[in-house]
């Protein structure tokens, strides 16, 4: 995880994929209330993320999330997972690929037994990463701001695992990484599933 005011310059791409929502896919998403969390976490997808359950939370019915990320910034990934919880308890989660750090977060934004992943999805904890420069007292505050955000994160996967602090805090020195039947039996996920019909 990085803090949002450490984003580094965004390389180019030579051929920038098209967004999903400005496609025909969009159209289907929508009728379909699903919101996809793919790639790494920064604000540009807070900003879709929260417009699109904000929309959804409009109408009736459950609202499907889907991630597979690498995780991001960690102010960005509060704001989905805030944001999530906001629109209450309609939201399914399920995981997929990858659901690491700030990833995992917003995972942990859905009731538990709400969140769902796939067979092969893996998922990673870690303590968040700093990067600091600059002068020494400068740095000291942001040290400081780290362990604080790290005891937030450790606290919030503590209490929507059934962990016990202490465990997370060992669990978390390196990064730990657990399989589909690992995160269920560790209290990330409710249960592993194939097809959309058992959600």
């Amino acid at each position: 995880m990085r803090r949002a005011d450490e984003e580094t310059e965004e390389k180019e791409e030579k051929s920038p994929r098209p967004e999903p929502q400005s496609s025909e896919i969009a159209k289907a998403l929508y009728q379909s209330r699903t919101v996809l969390i793919f790639g790494e976490v920064d604000m540009k997808m807070a900003e879709r993320v929260t417009a699109q359950l904000l929309a959804y939370a409009e109408s009736e019915g459950d609202i499907r999330v889907i991630v597979n990320s690498p995780g991001g910034h960690v102010e960005s990934g509060d704001t989905i997972h805030d944001m999530i919880r906001f629109v209450g308890n309609r939201v399914k989660m399920v995981g997929t690929g990858w659901v690491a750090s700030a990833g995992a977060h917003i995972f942990l934004g859905a009731k538990k037994e709400n969140r769902f992943c796939l067979p092969f999805t893996r998922f990673l904890l870690h303590q968040p990463l700093g990067g600091v420069r600059g002068q020494a007292s400068d740095i000291t505050i942001e040290a400081e701001e780290i362990l604080k955000m790290r005891a937030r994160l450790i606290k919030e996967i503590a209490d929507e695992t059934g962990q016990t602090y202490e465990k997370v805090v060992n669990d978390t020195e390196r990064n730990f990484w657990m399989g589909a039947e690992e995160a269920v039996k560790y209290g990330l996920a409710a249960r592993v599933i194939s097809t959309a019909t058992e959600i």
